[in-house]
């Protein structure tokens, strides 16, 4: 999920920097760029920033979550152990 405007920017740049013995072939060239830039960049599955950080806050929160979960698992455990000998 590339901004498509960053895509245009790249393209340019890429065509801005061609040697001058092949800036005539420089709107075919940055149209080759273009294509093959989108087409390398929608393998990657590439996520947005704001579903990468709620991704990662929901990480958090369940590895949080978990710790809990095992120190009263241990905490039970203990019990029961205790209870039992």
């Amino acid at each position: 999920m590339i901004d498509p405007l960053a895509l245009e920017e790249i393209a340019s740049r890429l065509g801005r920097v061609l040697p001058p013995s092949l800036r005539g072939l420089k709107t075919e060239l940055e149209d080759n760029f273009r294509a093959v830039l989108r087409a390398n960049l929608d393998r990657l599955e590439l996520v947005s920033r704001e579903r990468f950080d709620t991704q990662a806050e929901l990480l958090v929160r369940t590895q949080t979550r978990l710790a809990t979960l095992e120190k009263r698992l241990k905490t039970l455990e203990q019990q029961t152990a205790g209870q039992a000998g």
